[in-house]
């Protein structure tokens, strides 16, 4: 985009500015500014951020941008690309923001004794070498985040929000809180950011694995969310996904010999490798005992499963390198009815040493009902239903349902699949669920796709 053009008063591109291709589209101006929300939203942020070395000051100029978009590409039709004329408008606020802000300290009188210059009060020049140390600006942003002045939750949850443009609900159902007390949280790190005086500044080279374990947590949660959206009709949200995927190849290439981050490149790809199979036809939910495994991505599967030995060498493996052994497992089965059950309660038992979690535990003991039979896995789901920590988590009465009907008691099983249905959003599994109860001899209930 190159420079600081000068730009009218309301900060948005105009003809003849280098964006590439602009010739106006036809189509939904509405409709194509939620998809370069969802689509860009972390490029914009980030490239904006870089200018104006405040978030809080690049976040108003990117949501300010997209007002811009919707009065605009309604007039002019929508440009061929939407990401460039989106950061152009937003980086322009910052910097008119930031020129307005420094003409009012050099020409008001000073009332009272000088403060210190705001934080990121004009653009900052990137530090020599600093291209060199994370040379995505997205990657940038996030590793910017997770600062250490937040605490961990803070940090993941703040980045999920603004870099990656997920929702409060849906960073609420990723760590499984209330969404009234997601908000609070993230509301309350951009405060502290704000009074601490924390600026856009990219982490030297000594700093990033400080930051690290946050970085992969986002990276995951973030994947996460794609691979089971939690709302909406598709079982998964690709643009998403395709993010997390990205971005851990990114952080692969920056720390190629951190055990965790190639742990985690390595998850993803075995993961993601079964996308295609996920979904049948009309978008019906498929589980993994259906899938279709000659179409499973074998070159995915080949470049994940060479990276799981290189996570687990050189001591106590971390969760994601047990993770990402426990995928290969799946991966290489030639058959659901020949997976290694065993195997993967005993990579269940190394997880939760590492990550006590009790989504784990609960991974454990679906694993340990198709080791060893339902009634052993069900005693385990029961357990963790007293516990309690898994209230409002949608798979904890799945879970419980399908080991239920496998035992032949179907009026608890569908009392089980009646509370996962009153729990899920997505249209995919909400279909799967009714079709469940239905076969169980219930009633789907109000709201199911089946009822």
């Amino acid at each position: 985009m190159g420079g600081n053009p000068e730009a009218g008063d309301d900060g948005r591109p105009r003809a003849g500015d280098d964006l590439g291709d602009t010739r106006p589209q036809g189509g939904d101006s509405a409709a194509a500014v939620a998809d370069a929300h969802r689509r860009e939203w972390a490029f914009v942020l980030a490239a904006t951020a870089r200018v104006a070395g405040d978030i809080d000051l690049a976040e108003e100029c990117v949501q300010d941008a997209y007002v811009a978009a919707l009065d605009a590409w309604s007039r002019q039709g929508v440009p061929r690309n939407p990401g460039a004329w989106l950061t152009t408008a937003a980086r322009r606020r910052a910097i008119d923001t930031l020129r307005r802000e420094a003409t009012l300290r050099g020409k008001l009188p000073l009332l009272v004794e000088p403060v210190p210059p705001v934080a990121g009060s004009s653009p900052p020049a990137p530090a020599p070498g600093e291209d060199d140390v994370i040379p995505d600006d997205r990657l940038r942003l996030v590793f910017t985040c997770c600062h250490p002045a937040l605490a961990r939750e803070a940090q993941v949850a703040l980045t999920l929000r603004l870099v990656c443009g997920l929702t409060t609900t849906e960073i609420a159902q990723a760590f499984l809180v209330p969404e009234p007390t997601m908000a609070a949280r993230v509301t309350r790190a951009k405060k502290k950011i704000s009074a601490a005086r924390i600026a856009y500044r990219v982490p030297e080279a000594a700093e990033l694995p400080d930051r690290l374990d946050a970085v992969l947590t986002v990276v995951h949660l973030l994947f996460t969310t794609g691979h089971t959206a939690p709302s909406g009709e598709n079982v998964v949200r690709g643009d998403l996904v395709e993010r997390a995927r990205d971005l851990a190849r990114m952080l692969h290439s920056l720390m190629p010999d951190e055990r965790e981050v190639r742990g985690l490149l390595a998850l993803l790809l075995l993961t993601d490798a079964r996308r295609a199979t996920r979904a049948g036809a009309g978008g019906r939910l498929l589980l993994l005992a259906e899938q279709d495994r000659s179409r499973w991505n074998r070159d995915m599967i080949a470049e994940g499963t060479a990276l799981v030995p290189g996570a687990l060498r050189g001591g106590c493996p971390g969760r994601f390198g047990v993770q990402a052994a426990i995928a290969a497992l799946h991966a290489e089965a030639p058959s659901y009815a020949e997976t290694d059950w065993r195997q993967i309660v005993r990579l269940y038992d190394v997880l939760l040493e590492v990550w006590p979690s009790p989504v784990v535990a609960l991974n454990r003991a679906v694993a340990l009902a198709l080791a060893e039979g339902p009634e052993t896995g069900l005693a385990q789901i029961q357990e963790l239903e007293a516990d309690g920590r898994l209230a409002g988590y949608r798979y904890l009465p799945a879970a419980k349902a399908d080991l239920l009907r496998r035992l032949g008691r179907g009026e608890e099983a569908v009392q089980a699949y009646r509370a996962a249905l009153a729990l899920t959003e997505n249209g995919a599994e909400r279909d799967f669920l009714g079709r469940r109860i239905a076969e169980a001899g219930g009633r789907p209930g109000p709201g199911s796709a089946s009822g």
